[in-house]
């Protein structure tokens, strides 16, 4: 595991200015790192050495005539069957690499090669002579991509990196919050637009596309996207195709040359990868409120699977009091409190000297393991009313001030695409309206977000379109942004064997009635996982990584410590600062609970002061 940064102009002194760029990032790759320059590209890397330690696995790699180099950050897990056709057909091999596999795989296949990968990547080959960038992002976004197009000396220009925070670096780079950002980010709790970040021009390349970039002129392709089709095959062949490609897949994920571990919360996910994985270790964290501690569970199954468990206990003062070294890491604010319990989760595994941990992220998206997939009694229940009544009463309660039920009025009565978003809605699109200044109001509309994924899937049963939009934008902005960044900040390599193409493939041909069956999410995943974990496991809902944020801000020193940022001079460019105040005093006061908005609006602010006013690089 690795990080990446590049850019592609005409200036002199690239040597210096690549170097800063990975000196960034260094936390990504401290094993080792490299660079290369000529008068139109400088790329830089930084290595996190897992399979082949020797210097022969080292980057940037060249092709074996020397006109290609190659800067890849990730784990290509099919590379030996790759390797396999090349050598048939007369290729070379210096290393055990899967790198070296992809720079002769683009002199053989082009651009075809990102059809034969499985597994996280995000790569940049650039071709000597013709002058050309040639670069791709995995299917799902396991790993970051972010891209900077600028003009220097008359000539189009770009950066690329796995982090922002090393376009700080580059001299053309001008760092300016981007206006478009803040409003959606209110309502969704992470940067939901993928053409858009919260640095002003930077954007990031979309999962499943890959690019050239050649004379100043980038074209985007995509070549790979989600396509649910159920094949209405029985249930016991479903689970069974599932525990057969899970089991291929955790043991190609579990190829290292390094020692490995796997996280553990008390969910059947994690769970479920440990007993296929059988590590000799596994990870957990708790909190000191019995109600948010899943760590007592995590325990429980090691101790039957006979494998040791290192667990952690963390406290409000720890996750605040890391805040903005954990924004700094995120690059972007993102206000999902289970980053803060992984920040110090990965931090566990880490200081345990493990180098690869296998987590369970993506099966509530590919196998409909989130609650809000299915519909609640009370739904049920007005869902028997006629239409000619619930969709009126619906719209008319809309618009009509908060009361009991209004929200499962809202959800019955009007189609998914009006209702649903994600996770998380933190604020309403009016009330984020109410509270941003004049600056920050023309954005994006919620709707436009969801409408461009929602187009993708018409005609599809309700579960199918809340799947796909969780994938698109929740799965892709949030769970898998935090995943790669928390790990990251510790030069942890975190591996997702459900996010993995073949899985893919299974999940998207299930229909929608085995994977949610009579209330039960990811009923089908918890059936396959039935032989390999005690039934209070498969049986267990989801709780996800619950954080006391609601109670941490009830306590007069954590209220302080929100209360400095939401009185800063640097507020009032943002926010009406006396309505985010009255947000915080009455949830302190009792009078209503808004942990999130507070914790969103609080996220928001931590990153903009340590981005644009510290800006000091994370010890």
């Amino acid at each position: 595991m690795c990080g990446i940064v590049g850019y592609f102009d005409n200036t002199s002194n690239k040597d210096i200015v690549i170097k800063k760029m990975m000196d960034r990032i260094i936390h990504r790759g401290p094993d080792m790192g490299d660079l290369y320059t000529d008068d139109s590209c400088g790329l830089g890397f930084r290595r996190l050495s897992i399979i082949d330690l020797s210097e022969a696995g080292s980057q940037p790699m060249y092709s074996a005539d020397g006109t290609k180099v190659l800067v890849f950050n990730g784990e290509i897990y099919n590379y030996m069957d790759i390797k396999k056709d090349l050598l048939d057909k007369g290729y070379v091999f210096k290393s055990d690499t899967d790198s070296e596999v992809l720079i002769h795989g683009y002199t053989e296949y082009g651009t075809d090669i990102v059809n034969k990968l499985r597994g996280m990547y995000a790569f940049c080959i650039w071709d000597k002579v013709e002058k050309k960038a040639f670069g791709a992002r995995d299917i799902f976004g396991i790993k970051p991509y972010y891209y900077y197009q600028y003009e220097v000396n008359g000539q189009k220009s770009m950066m690329i990196g796995s982090e922002i925070k090393s376009f700080l670096e580059h001299p053309e780079f001008k760092k300016e919050v981007n206006e478009k950002a803040l409003k959606p980010y209110l309502t969704f709790q992470y940067s939901s637009q993928p053409d858009e970040t919260f640095f002003k021009g930077v954007k990031r390349l979309r999962p499943g596309h890959y690019f050239t970039y050649q004379n100043g002129e980038m074209k985007i392709e995509k070549y790979w996207e989600v396509n649910f089709n159920d094949e209405k095959n029985t249930i016991e062949e479903n689970i069974k195709r599932i525990q057969d490609v899970v089991d291929d897949s955790v043991r190609l994920h579990k190829h290292a040359d390094v020692e490995f571990g796997s996280f553990l919360s008390g969910g059947i996910d994690s769970s479920y990868i440990t007993s296929c994985l059988m590590p000799d270790k596994t990870f957990s964290i708790g909190f000191e409120q019995e109600k948010f501690d899943e760590s007592t569970l995590a325990a429980d199954l090691s101790k039957i699977l006979g494998i040791e468990n290192v667990r952690r206990t963390i406290t409000g003062d720890d996750c605040l009091g890391k805040l903005s070294e954990i924004q700094y890491h995120m690059d972007e604010p993102q206000s999902n409190p289970s980053t803060l319990p992984l920040y110090f989760l990965s931090k566990l595994v880490r200081d345990n000297g493990v180098t690869v941990v296998l987590s369970g992220e993506g099966a509530d998206e590919i196998f409909g393991g989130y609650e809000w997939y299915d519909i609640d009694a009370g739904q049920r229940k007005l869902r028997q009313l006629p239409g000619f009544i619930l969709k009126p009463a619906a719209a008319i309660a809309k618009h009509l001030p908060e009361f009991h039920g209004k929200t499962t009025l809202l959800r019955a009565g009007r189609p998914v695409e009006e209702t649903f978003i994600g996770e998380a809605l933190i604020f309403e699109e009016d009330e984020a309206m109410d509270i941003v200044t004049d600056r920050f109001k023309n954005s994006r509309s919620v709707r436009d977000i969801t409408k461009e994924v929602y187009d993708l899937v018409k005609g599809k049963d309700d579960v199918t379109k809340k799947q796909m939009l969780d994938i698109k934008l929740f799965m892709e902005g949030d769970i898998l942004q935090k995943a790669d960044k928390m790990s990251m900040a510790h030069s942890l390599e975190l591996r997702v064997p459900f996010l993995d193409k073949e899985v893919m493939k299974v999940g998207e041909k299930i229909g929608s009635d085995q994977k949610i069956t009579n209330g039960t999410t990811k009923y089908v995943l918890r059936r396959a996982a039935q032989e390999k974990l005690p039934e209070e496991w498969f049986k267990r809902k989801k709780k996800g990584f619950p954080v006391p944020i609601r109670i941490w801000f009830t306590e007069e020193k954590h209220y302080n410590f929100v209360k400095e940022y939401f009185t800063a001079d640097y507020v009032d460019q943002f926010f009406d600062k006396e309505k985010i105040n009255k947000l915080l005093d009455d949830h302190y006061n009792g009078t209503i609970n808004n942990a999130r908005k507070i914790y969103t609006i609080l996220v928001f602010l931590v990153w903009y002061k340590r981005y644009f006013i510290d800006e000091v690089a994370v010890n």
